[in-house]
């Protein structure tokens, strides 16, 4: 009988080998999937440290930096309700416990300065925090793209929307009081008037359906608001028009049209949002374009 061949086993050299491989492809994976991941990049040849010496409110503060003193600066891409407006408090507050006193780093994007000589920068706290997108994503900011200022707008687009589901802050139905049960919708913005905007005013309007008595047609701007006439009631399925020209108001029994008398245009070619608030001041219905 001829003898078998014996099959000689892999030394325990090699299983220890497979085995520490192995085990550091799991420990790779873990730490490619649990590590959290940082909102944004900052950019060394763009960015600026400095330090918060106040909070004017929720989207502006003043700030020390190695190119001056007391710089007012616009966080890109959110707006908060203005101070004398529900949840403008709160924003402000919200702000000053994030960086009030604190050192931040500050990026720029495209456009340096908006029209009133403030610096328009993302802002980050030493940790990473990306505080323009802390503020949205806890409901006390709205965002939309500011062109050219928009490296982050996709960031911040989806920390609105979570804001949103979550019914966060300026999204909860009772953010500002108990909320209304009239059935109101803006159903659209005509932004671009045809020809010149500042000359054709009355070709600039929003629009409503049912009642909009004593409520507030406003837009992203701390300006425009417009306050709809007190004790004014429409039927249901009244469509309104509101223009943001002067003329007369007049009344139907299915539709109706208003004047803002606005001196310039109010809604912004390059992007806005209409909000329609109710008289406590919650954010019934809004329109983004």
């Amino acid at each position: 009988m001829s003898e078998q061949p014996t099959t000689s086993k892999p030394p325990p050299f090699y299983r220890r080998r497979w085995f520490i491989v192995f085990a550091l492809l799991v420990v790779i994976i873990l730490v490619s999937v649990l590590a959290p991941r940082s909102p944004t990049t900052i950019s060394a040849g763009n960015a600026d440290a400095a330090v918060v010496t106040s909070v004017t409110d929720g989207d502006t503060i003043r700030v020390d930096y190695a190119a001056g003193t007391d710089v007012r600066v616009r966080l890109i891409g959110i707006n908060t309700p203005e101070a004398d407006e529900c949840f403008g408090p709160e924003s402000t507050e919200a702000l000053e416990l994030l960086v009030d006193g604190k050192k931040i780093t500050m990026v720029g994007d495209v456009a340096d300065m908006d029209d009133f000589s403030r610096l328009l920068r993302y802002v980050y706290l030493p940790d990473g925090t990306f505080v323009n997108e802390v503020m949205v994503r806890q409901g006390l900011a709205v965002a939309n793209e500011y062109p050219p200022n928009v490296a982050q707008s996709e960031v911040l687009a989806t920390a609105l929307k979570r804001a949103k589901s979550e019914d966060l802050g300026l999204w909860a139905d009772d953010s500002c009081g108990q909320p209304s049960e009239a059935t109101l919708v803006i159903t659209d913005v005509e932004y671009d008037a045809p020809g010149n905007d500042n000359d054709n005013l009355n070709g600039d309007r929003g629009g409503t359906a049912a009642d909009m008595t004593g409520w507030v047609l406003k837009d992203e701007s701390a300006t425009h608001r417009f306050n709809f006439p007190n004790g004014m009631v429409l039927h249901v399925e009244t469509e309104v028009r509101v223009f943001t020209g002067c003329g007369i108001d007049t009344v139907g029994p299915s539709s109706a049209e208003l004047y803002w008398c606005e001196d310039g245009a109010v809604w912004n070619n390059d992007g806005d949002t209409a909000f329609l608030l109710d008289p406590e001041g919650n954010i019934h219905d809004e329109w983004s374009y």
